[in-house]
């Protein structure tokens, strides 16, 4: 345990930008504006084996001496993949600390549907934690993790699971940070099917729809497209194809199995929890209840305003830079 607490960690207040007051507006603007990264060279991509029949790509900015710096391993949201624009906020934020930056791909995720037969899920830390291992294996010393909506969810897990998977517990993890997580997943899906959330629905469902076609000609015999025309909403799809395909049955088994919230009491590595009361689609009710409140690893930030991974301030993305600031606090000088 760190001789420092979670609480400690001297943070900033988050004060929005002007005319970004409103959640959905903060949302979107974050999601569709051009930004630069000043500084942040181009990554050099990388294919990591998780599984016999299974790698995922991460695209990692390296230190010229990098096996003395610690590494930021950065994990994005549904549809996503290692182009986000926060991704890569996260990892300029890294670099201009001196640090590596990993950004991982989901399985399927940028580019990678040939990479494997599989889907991603919610639940699924392994390509993450390998990813991690196989780095610390060959010498990398000490590692953060920050993720994502979706991605936050995973981040949340991985913390637990340090504390629960004997394979894991060696990991030199040092802090998570998690935004906007979906870590009651039954909560999130019930939230983004009420009708005021219908086009954020619908443009995920876009992209799952569009990447299971992806994958039906990659890997032909292998996914049945039949149940996929009568798929109006993501409970559908999680019921049609996530949750069979990965072992949960049905949606409802797969939401509570992969829901960060089974393990969050677990966890023991410094973790950090940003939240937004007037996020569309992912409740902040979920980060009070009791299971995290009587944790003393986890810091829960809630701010009032701030929408789904959006927290753009008047100077700039707060929410990369208050992960990375929590995660540096933890790490050996």
């Amino acid at each position: 345990m760190s001789a420092i607490s979670p609480t400690s960690v001297e943070l900033p207040p988050f004060e929005a930008r002007p005319g970004l007051g409103n959640g959905h507006v903060m949302t979107v603007f974050a999601w569709a504006r051009a930004r630069a990264y000043p500084g942040l060279p181009d990554p050099e991509a990388r294919i990591f084996q998780t599984a016999p029949d299974t790698s995922v790509m991460a695209h990692c900015h390296w230190q010229v001496d990098r096996h003395t710096r610690p590494t930021l391993l950065a994990l994005h949201g549904l549809e996503g993949s290692s182009s986000g624009h926060y991704m890569r906020g996260m990892a300029l934020q890294a670099w201009k600390r001196g640090w590596n930056a990993v950004l991982l791909n989901h399985r399927n995720c940028g580019g990678t549907e040939h990479l494997t037969p599989t889907l991603y899920h919610s639940g699924l830390t392994h390509d993450a934690l390998t990813v991690i291992a196989q780095l610390a294996a060959e010498g990398l010393p000490h590692f953060g993790v920050a993720g994502y909506s979706l991605g936050g969810n995973l981040a949340l897990r991985l913390a637990g699971e340090l504390a629960t998977v004997p394979d894991y517990a060696g990991l030199p993890i040092r802090a998570v940070a998690a935004v906007s997580p979906t870590m009651d997943l039954q909560l999130c899906v019930d939230a983004i099917e009420r009708p005021v959330n219908f086009l954020y629905e619908w443009n995920f469902l876009k992209g799952l729809r569009a990447r299971l076609k992806r994958k039906a000609r990659l890997w032909p015999g292998q996914f049945d497209l039949q149940p996929l025309r009568s798929v109006r909403t993501i409970r559908q799809f999680d019921d049609a194809y996530t949750a069979p395909l990965a072992g949960f049955g049905d949606a409802a088994n797969y939401y509570y199995k992969a829901s960060a919230l089974r393990l969050i009491d677990r966890v023991r590595v410094p973790t950090l929890i940003v939240s937004a009361a007037d996020d569309p689609f992912v409740p902040a009710e979920q980060f009070r209840r009791r299971e995290v409140a009587d944790n003393p690893n986890i810091r829960v930030l809630t701010t009032q305003g701030g929408g789904h991974c959006g927290f753009v301030s008047r100077t700039g993305y707060w929410a990369e830079e208050t992960a990375m600031r929590f995660i540096a606090a933890f790490m050996p000088s």
